[in-house]
């Protein structure tokens, strides 16, 4: 039990400080927008990585945020079921719920980390004038799918016991 707790509680920080970051890199996007912005409409500078890099960086923000948006709760669910389904019933809906989102990301992060080892093993790169590697997007698809996917596996047994909470707090 207490090694359970660990990882939990290991888990969550990773996801915090993790989800902490990918807003940072969303800010860091919006700043090299900006600047693509300004040098083409301002300077007459071309342009050919910007857009490709905000775009990657988006990825890499959104993939590395799920398992933290899983953490706290933050996806998008039917409230109006509480209220109309008894407690045990909103339970059963929840473990349900909860078994075919995992279900579903483990089937994502499988595809994610086969994405990621062929762009690895064959080279590919983007056919943009940039080029850059493809298997860095892959890797943090897979990476972040995967820590989605151990973070919705911790938070299963909480739906027997009602701690599902404790963990995020900690992590905080």
């Amino acid at each position: 039990m207490i090694v359970w707790l660990r990882l939990t509680r290991a888990l969550a920080l990773v996801n915090t400080w993790l989800g902490y970051l990918s807003g940072v890199v969303i800010v860091f996007c919006a700043g090299i927008l900006v600047f693509e912005v300004v040098v083409r409409y301002w300077f007459h500078w071309p342009t050919d990585w910007e857009i490709e890099l905000a775009v990657m960086l988006l990825i890499i923000a959104t993939f590395m945020s799920a398992a933290y948006t899983q953490l706290h709760r933050g996806h998008v669910s039917i409230e109006v079921l509480d209220g109309v389904l008894s407690p045990r019933a909103n339970r059963v809906r929840r473990v349900v719920a909860d078994l075919l989102s995992l279900a579903v990301c483990a089937f994502v992060a499988w595809k994610s980390w086969e994405l990621f080892g062929e762009a690895w093993s064959d080279g590919r790169s983007s056919n943009s004038v940039w080029g850059p590697k493809l298997w860095i997007p892959f890797f943090f698809m897979a990476l972040g799918m995967t820590l989605l996917c151990l973070q919705q596996a911790v938070e299963l047994p909480a739906h027997r016991f009602g701690a599902r909470r404790g963990a995020a707090k900690e992590a905080e």
